[in-house]
């Protein structure tokens, strides 16, 4: 290895290692969650008044950083990359772009509350009025369209019960257990969170379950698969890395990608279910409503209206209006990651397969990454700058499954749908539901919130 090799590995890892410890006290959903208590009051209030959340709420919600301080170091470190590695170097202008974007977030979460808040989070995470690439149609268009899917009859008629009878401390035991098997390498940790709103969350290399909630089967193998393949298995893989360690952490660029892959975990494992892929499709329904100028309440009934339960509609509406105004004018866009991600995550697959490029696949958990660093970590890589991924979910280690799957989707892509289920809706016609069966099915409430 030539010494220019060395210090060039010397220089990422320096970097890297700085960013990691620059943005570690950046905790954005953190700084903007709602304490539990103001859902129950809101409920308790039949939507007769906004939730109490004010501009004032966020100034009593201090950030565990000084943004003045964590601003310059961030500037310092653009500069000092840029001077050492020059403008032009692939790796490091994929460095200084997560730079650039926490200088955003200190931005955005200095606005909570306000108008700019809502501009910020569009520029970090997009809007459900943009596009996707190479496609005509919007996020909201797209998501308007499953959540149509996941709302039809049948989806009610083939989704089974899930009754939510594991305990949160069985729940602890019960992922604990499955992912100690996965990472057989590395410590990871399960535990309870009195400090989460959603039912599960991570943090690094912790899985945090509500220590009010209760879960079903299902929640596990969507909790397994999600939050332990995908975000701590990324950032285990990131933290392996002998040289570019800034993939154990990810700035909002990285989100969709992340949040794609995780949902694509939980379709292909058959994990899912018609009701959590409906959440997820309603997200973008609602970040589209919030920045169209509604309020809180307004979103609220929208999805109350679309027959969701009261604590679900609630919970899709909190999520899109934390950290903006309850009164309209200002949201939080993350949400329209999921889909979006997803989209881009089956995009890039089938792409890679059809260029005759399917060794970039795994590259997807190499860490926390944006899609379109893949081909330049992949050239680090094949460089000897780059560790492959060390956790891979089964799919991933041997793709010629998901080559075939992906092959002959894409192979029956161009079938004429609509002449199809004409087909088949002529012989369906005289098949009858049991009435009494199908109400069963539609009374059973599906709620699987994870952030």
């Amino acid at each position: 290895m030539t010494e220019t090799k060395i210090r060039y590995q010397q220089d990422i890892r320096r970097f890297s290692d700085e960013l990691i410890r620059i943005q570690a006290p950046i905790k954005i959903l953190d700084t903007i969650k709602w304490p539990r208590h103001v859902e129950d009051h809101f409920l308790s209030q039949q939507t007769k008044s906004l939730p109490k959340i004010e501009a004032n709420f966020y100034d009593n919600v201090p950030l565990s950083f000084n943004t003045d301080n964590t601003q310059q170091e961030l500037k310092q470190l653009r500069t000092a990359i840029i001077k050492r590695l020059g403008k032009q170097d692939k790796l490091g202008k994929i460095l200084i772009a997560n730079v650039e974007q926490y200088l955003i977030v200190i931005d955005m979460l200095n606005n909570r509350g306000k108008p700019t808040f809502g501009k910020l989070s569009q520029e970090l995470y997009g809007s459900a009025s943009h596009k996707l690439h190479g496609d005509r149609n919007t996020l909201r268009q797209l998501g308007d369209r499953l959540s149509h899917i996941f709302s039809l009859p049948a989806a009610r008629h083939m989704s089974k019960q899930h009754p939510k009878i594991i305990t949160a401390p069985q729940a602890v035991d019960h992922l604990s257990q499955r992912l100690v098997n996965y990472f057989h390498d590395d410590q990871i940790h399960v535990k309870l969170s009195d400090g989460i709103v959603s039912d599960a969350a991570v943090g690094g290399d912790t899985v945090k379950i509500n220590t009010r909630a209760m879960f079903s089967e299902s929640d596990m193998n969507v909790y397994e698969v999600h939050e332990g393949w995908v975000h701590v298995g990324t950032t285990l893989n990131g933290r392996a890395q002998p040289h570019a360690t800034w993939l154990s952490v990810g700035s909002p660029r990285v989100t969709a990608s992340q949040e794609g892959l995780a949902v694509l975990m939980e379709m292909l494992t058959l994990s899912s279910n018609p009701g959590r892929a409906r959440r997820i499709s309603d997200r973008v329904s609602a970040v589209d409503m919030a920045e169209q100028g509604a309020d809180f309440i307004e979103v609220y009934r929208y999805f109350r209206n679309q027959h969701l339960s009261s604590k679900d509609s609630y919970r899709v509406t909190q999520r899109v209006f934390r950290g903006g105004m309850v009164q309209g004018g200002s949201f939080f866009t993350k949400d329209i990651s999921y889909v979006r991600g997803y989209v881009e995550n089956i995009n890039f697959i089938r792409s890679a397969i059809s260029s005759g490029l399917p060794e970039l696949i795994p590259m997807l958990f190499l860490g926390k990454l944006a899609i379109e660093d893949i081909p330049v970590l992949f050239e680090a890589y094949q460089n000897g700058l780059i560790a492959q991924p060390k956790y891979l979910p089964p799919m991933f280690k041997d793709i010629s499954g998901l080559y075939a799957w992906f092959g002959f989707a894409s192979g029956i892509g161009n079938i004429d749908l609509k002449g199809v289920q004409r087909h088949f809706a002529r012989s369906f016609s005289k098949v009858t539901i049991n009435t009494q069966e199908a109400e069963l099915f539609e009374d059973a409430e599906f709620d699987n919130n994870s952030d």
